[in-house]
């Protein structure tokens, strides 16, 4: 199945390819391949253990930006109190619930199906050379939005963030069940085109992935503690701690690094490296 050092790997790895815009899944399928590993990513002891790395992730994620979840929380309950959306906190609390929908729907219906298609590290390989055109394009095609990061940044998602844009960011994730496309870059482009700055593009795909992450591993969670994770329970513990360290150590960085960048510096590693594995799967 897994081994330990196979579960460190995977691990670190998922930690900051989960969050930084190049794709943990196309990034797993692909290390893997290239370093001879017998792990594909529709076997049923790899799906049991990306359970608990993704926990582990959805965990860090939760934690960093707790203060704004209580916010939120608190908007929501008083949003459902009174029946009206009166403040900035219950209306991003509203904006998430609504991109979460459709994510989540196309992610129950479409996952084992595109996950069957598209396994292979060739195909993973062109798709991360998309997800940096993507991401690419996203910078080209922006909406410029006006620099004010004085102020609440959950105040600017809510201003600028509409019900159609936030639906549409919400569904464009789903293009993360394709080995190489990844979630994060896809809420981070569609952020872009509605008007957001890059730091308030990450922090409103950050906020949008807890619940999207959390959610796709409480389902599966009866699949780790069931007969399905017979062998791979303590791999995946291993897996699921090294995953929360270099996703804290991640999103603490991107929080940093989007205050001055953009997504450019990603596109170009993505082009890159899907070429380079490209080429070298093909000869």
């Amino acid at each position: 199945m897994i081994s330990y050092w196979q579960a460190i790997v995977l691990g670190l790895l998922q930690g900051v390819s989960e969050l930084f815009p190049i794709s943990s899944l196309g990034h797993s399928v692909i290390v893997a391949q290239l370093l001879g590993w017998n792990i594909s990513a529709n076997s049923n002891f790899f799906l049991t253990f990306l359970v608990g790395t993704h926990f582990a992730t959805a965990l860090v994620l939760l934690g960093f930006f707790w203060k704004d979840w209580v916010r939120i929380v608190k908007g929501l309950g008083r949003s459902l109190r009174d029946r009206e959306i009166a403040d900035p906190d219950s209306r991003l609390a509203w904006l998430l619930i609504v991109a979460t929908i459709p994510a989540g729907i196309l992610g129950l219906t479409l996952e084992h199906k595109l996950r069957t298609v598209f396994t292979s590290a060739t195909s993973a390989s062109i798709f991360l050379m998309l997800n940096g055109v993507m991401l690419y394009g996203a910078e080209l095609l922006r909406r410029r939005a006006p620099v004010d990061e004085l102020g609440d940044p959950d105040v600017r998602i809510a201003e600028r963030v509409g019900w159609k844009e936030s639906g549409a960011i919400g569904a464009a994730q789903s293009i993360a069940l394709i080995p190489g496309f990844s979630r994060s870059g896809a809420a981070m482009s569609g952020g872009l085109l509605v008007g957001l700055t890059n730091i308030d593009a990450a922090r409103f795909a950050f906020l949008l992935a807890t619940p999207i992450i959390f959610a796709a591993a409480v389902l599966k969670l009866p699949d780790l503690l069931g007969s399905t994770g017979n062998g791979v329970r303590g791999q995946t513990l291993v897996g699921a701690i090294c995953s929360a360290v270099t996703a804290y150590l991640a999103v603490r960085f991107l929080m940093r690094f989007f205050h001055t960048n953009r997504l450019t510096p990603f596109a170009i590693y993505c082009l890159i490296a899907g070429f380079a594995c490209l080429l070298y799967f093909v000869s």
